[in-house]
């Protein structure tokens, strides 16, 4: 069952004081730095993360809840959280998942729950499905108790009691009668998330990998290698990813070996075209693009695609060509694009028509030009 994202709505997480909008099959969201572009990137991974079951760690890793929430006003009697929430869409069912997180509770200097004083406290989960017309609550968390529905439609309790730091997503296991759950969760992990690819001299791109055959590229780029020799020796596709090595830099040649235990590749180049250039010999600018070209144009691409700031470390020549590699996936995946570059959201436009969102902040708040409370855009009409 193949998932694409309908719509978010994210709520005091960081700049986000709430923010709605509906999701298309790319999407490009290009502002300066300061209008928080990526909590929009980080507010996805964190749905991701309550999949994988690392939710409240990777909460803990950015300073803790009270470093997370808005900072700003909230209503007098509204709680300090943090709200996420994602709409998804398979064929004609639809589906909702949403996550609130919050400050421990105390009473009497007694801590309320079952978690440490510091840690972020899942509240609220909660899976919603919707077909013709009809929806129905699949899951029900609030704090550490959880129903969920079952076969007739009733909501029952699941049984043991969830820590704070625990996500039911991650956690709740019966195939039985939890289908709807785990479709869900599998569909949540196969998202890529790609920023920041390592190109210093300890990076795993520069350095052999294992041949296994890998249709997708990890997150952190470690099976480059292995994705590159997939495509050329036991795909015969390679045809795509030598047309974008070419466009990116003229007479340069992407050298492929065929693997016996490990997987390599080099570059040649014009002026000295006998000579190959290992990975670990390849310019940072250079390495990132094939990088990117792995991420993009690998064998098969998983549904959602986050690239976060692709053009770092590139040379303003190169995005023409990484701007053609997105809208090429772009026909394959969903793709969400989120960059400091005018030049690439330009790019991406002219060959695909897609306008990009303008990031903005207003009142402190991140915001989208032309967003309506609605969730849709001025000019959709």
């Amino acid at each position: 069952m193949s998932f694409s994202v309908r719509d978010i709505w994210f709520k005091g997480y960081r700049s986000l004081r709430s923010i709605h909008f509906e999701v298309g099959d790319l999407s490009v969201f290009v502002g300066a730095n300061g209008t928080g572009k990526t909590n929009l990137y980080r507010g996805l991974q964190l749905i991701q993360a309550a999949a994988q079951g690392s939710f409240a760690y990777e909460l803990a890793r950015e300073g803790g809840l009270a470093a997370a929430l808005w900072a700003g006003l909230r209503p007098k009697n509204e709680p300090a959280r943090i709200h996420l929430d994602v709409g998804l869409i398979s064929d004609s069912a639809r589906y909702r998942y949403r996550i609130e997180a919050g400050l421990v509770q105390q009473s009497g200097g007694a801590i309320l729950g079952n978690g440490f004083l510091g840690e972020p406290q899942v509240k609220v989960e909660t899976l919603k499905f919707s077909h013709g017309g009809r929806e129905r609550t699949v899951l029900e968390r609030k704090g550490p108790a959880v129903s969920i529905a079952g076969p007739d439609g009733k909501r029952r309790p699941f049984g043991v009691p969830l820590l704070a730091s625990e996500t039911a997503l991650a956690t709740l296991h019966d195939a039985d009668r939890l289908a709807d759950l785990a479709a869900v969760r599998r569909a949540l992990l196969e998202w890529r998330f790609y920023h920041g690819l390592r190109t210093d001299r300890d990076s795993a791109l520069r350095r052999p990998c294992y041949a296994l055959a890998t249709p997708t590229l990890a997150s952190d780029g470690h099976d480059l290698a292995a994705v590159f020799a997939t495509l050329v020796h036991i795909r015969a596709d390679s045809e795509t990813l030598f047309e974008s090595v070419d466009e990116a830099f003229p007479g340069a040649r992407l050298v492929v070996p065929m693997p016996d235990r490990m997987a390599s590749f080099g570059m040649t180049f014009p002026d000295n075209p006998k000579r190959v250039y290992e990975a670990s010999e390849l310019s940072d600018g250079t390495l990132r693009y094939l990088a990117l070209a792995g991420a993009l144009l690998s064998a098969r691409l998983p549904p959602f695609i986050a690239l976060n700031e692709p053009e770092a470390s590139l040379h303003p020549d190169l995005l023409v060509p990484l701007a053609g590699m997105i809208v090429r996936a772009s026909r394959r995946a969903q793709i969400w694009l989120v960059t400091h570059s005018q030049v690439l959201a330009d790019a991406i436009q002219d060959l695909s028509g897609v306008a990009p969102h303008r990031v903005i902040k207003r009142d402190g708040e991140t915001w989208l030009e032309g967003l309506r409370l609605s969730g849709d855009f001025a000019g959709d009409d």
